[in-house]
């Protein structure tokens, strides 16, 4: 064991209890390890605890669904998706909250000024902790529809909104390139639908964002954003639930790892972690399913894990990491595992280990 590792788990806590919260299950983690606090979405409140389990913040007032969480030692601030929509989960949202408001439409970065976090119950409108960015290509793809075999059929992709995201090099690019923000699209699990076997990244330049990042206004959502995304980058993983719900990039391994509900399809081994070869570029291929036959550029899945002799597909059945999940750096991760109280959430962020087994690609460290 290399010094730079027996350091890290001398100061770092094995497991951190986040106790019961009412806004929603836990959607995504994240960790500013030099300043060592933590922060976990709860679907529609982010809350911030150090590593003892403390709770030194928390932000409400979302009526949307606070998804994956990104930190951003580039700039120390706090990314999260954030997603406003009418279809089940959007409903779900507003009747756990009892609100009776219908926002419209929108697909958001949110991003968080983390130092100003410093007391329980802030607003995420109001104190002005929180600002937004408008992702136009996510709506495009969300609202478009179109006909086939006299259907009216809609998503582009199966597009069901945005989840994970995470900070990483520019697929092919050499270790310690320029970080980029990478979006996952969530993606309708739809078994009837051929066109929803991809997984949809989208990269970001996030250099600029503070000319562009507008304070949320849920009554008049803004749209100000990039014009388009940098690349939108495609992975064949076969059907799965809501698409990419956890996405990290992990510098130790050069993979950006994926984790998901698992699908329902029965051609695919409907995996529930991915890996993404992050030092392979992306090669123009066509996009099976795809009703107008388009090609896209598609990522490779990394040489690792479970094989799937009829597919081709790699993957693990590791039953956590969907509701969170952190590359701390070293082979060491921290990934939630969530638990109800009653009619709250709550979950238990354990460290673990990188292995890469078939049969398990994490050891919890004891």
């Amino acid at each position: 064991m290399n010094d730079s590792i027996q350091h890290a788990l001398a100061h770092l806590p094995r497991r951190i209890a986040t106790g019961p919260w009412d806004g929603g299950h836990i959607q995504g983690i994240a960790l500013d390890r030099e300043h060592r606090y933590l922060y976990c979405s709860f679907t529609t409140q982010l809350i911030k605890f150090d590593l003892e389990g403390r709770v030194i913040g928390s932000v409400r007032g979302l009526l949307g669904h606070l998804g994956c969480l990104a930190f951003n030692n580039r700039d120390n601030l706090l990314y999260g998706s954030l997603e406003y929509k009418q279809d089940a989960i959007g409903q779900g949202i507003l009747k756990h909250l009892g609100s009776g408001k219908r926002p419209e439409t929108a697909f958001y970065i949110a991003v968080f000024a983390v130092e100003k976090i410093d007391r329980p119950d802030m607003d995420a409108e109001r104190d002005g902790i929180m600002s937004t960015v408008w992702l136009g290509d996510v709506v495009a793809d969300y609202l478009a529809w179109w006909t086939q075999n006299g259907q009216t059929v809609r998503h582009r992709h199966g597009c069901s909104g945005i989840d994970g995201l995470s900070f990483g090099p520019d697929f092919g690019a050499a270790p310690g390139s320029k970080p980029y923000l990478c979006v996952a699209c969530g993606i309708y699990g739809d078994p009837e639908r051929s066109d929803n076997d991809h997984q949809v990244l989208l990269q970001y330049d996030t250099d600029s964002w503070i000319t562009l990042a507008r304070p949320l206004n849920q009554d008049k959502m803004h749209r100000s954003g990039p014009r388009h995304c940098r690349r939108k980058y495609f992975v064949w993983t076969g059907n799965t639930e809501w698409g990419v719900q956890n996405l990290e990039y992990d510098a130790a391994t050069g993979y950006w790892l994926l984790a998901v509900y698992r699908g329902k399809k029965a051609a695919f081994p409907n995996y529930a972690l991915y890996a993404v070869d992050g030092t392979k570029p992306a090669l123009l291929k066509a996009l099976q399913g795809d009703p107008d036959g388009r090609q896209g550029a598609t990522l490779s899945l990394a040489d690792a894990g479970l094989c799937d002799l009829q597919t081709g597909l790699r993957g693990w059945q590791f039953p956590h990491g969907s509701t969170g999940l952190y590359a701390v750096g070293d082979g060491l991760f921290y990934i939630s595992q969530p638990k109800r109280c009653g009619t709250h959430h709550a979950s238990d962020i354990c460290l673990y280990r990188w292995t890469g087994q078939p049969d398990g690609p994490f050891e919890p460290v004891s």
